[in-house]
């Protein structure tokens, strides 16, 4: 007996809808993962120290899009090194300036929603950036939440295992 036509409306919104969990978008196109390349991004572990304890902070925005936790980051920027691309998401994103090390502390991946609905895999290298300035009006104000936190929580809030691997081992480099 052929199920009936009806059915398959809401086999296929279902599809259409993004799915919740990482494992849940790759059962639903593990051809992302094997026939397209990974999209390259720079990332900034945004950090300070907190001027009564000297604790170490770590800088965490929300995605405009699905409000989730992560670190500032974007794509490559034309005629700026990887470093230079990793600040200027900072100072858009959440509005700080600092110094960014040349070479990354690590990097991690992820899928990216694209606009068009379609998802791709990135790679992001990820460097850090001791903050030394806020910004009280940035490009992206009112478009994301900022939050200072410990490596602990902010590690707990990230989606990104990966993520949150190279924020719990965390120690700033001199030089």
């Amino acid at each position: 007996m052929k199920p009936a036509t009806k059915d398959k409306k809401p086999q296929a919104a279902a599809l259409r809808t993004k799915p919740r969990t990482l494992l849940q978008q790759l059962a639903q196109m593990p051809e992302k993962l094997f026939n397209d390349e990974f999209r390259q991004q720079y990332g900034a572990l945004c950090f300070r120290r907190h001027p009564d304890d000297d604790a170490l902070q770590i800088l965490l925005v929300t995605s405009r899009d699905s409000g989730r936790w992560i670190i500032p980051k974007g794509w490559p920027m034309k005629k700026k090194q990887p470093h230079e691309a990793a600040e200027i998401e900072a100072l858009q994103e959440a509005g700080v300036r600092g110094r960014a090390k040349k070479k990354p502390i690590g990097r991690y991946t992820y899928l990216k929603w694209l606009d068009n609905g379609d998802v791709a895999p990135c790679i992001v290298d990820v460097f850090q950036v001791e903050v030394t300035e806020i910004e009280k009006n940035f490009k992206e104000r009112g478009q994301r939440e900022l939050a200072w936190l410990s490596p602990e929580e902010a590690a707990y809030r990230v989606r990104e295992v990966e993520l949150k691997s190279l924020i719990i081992d965390f120690r700033p480099k001199k030089k």
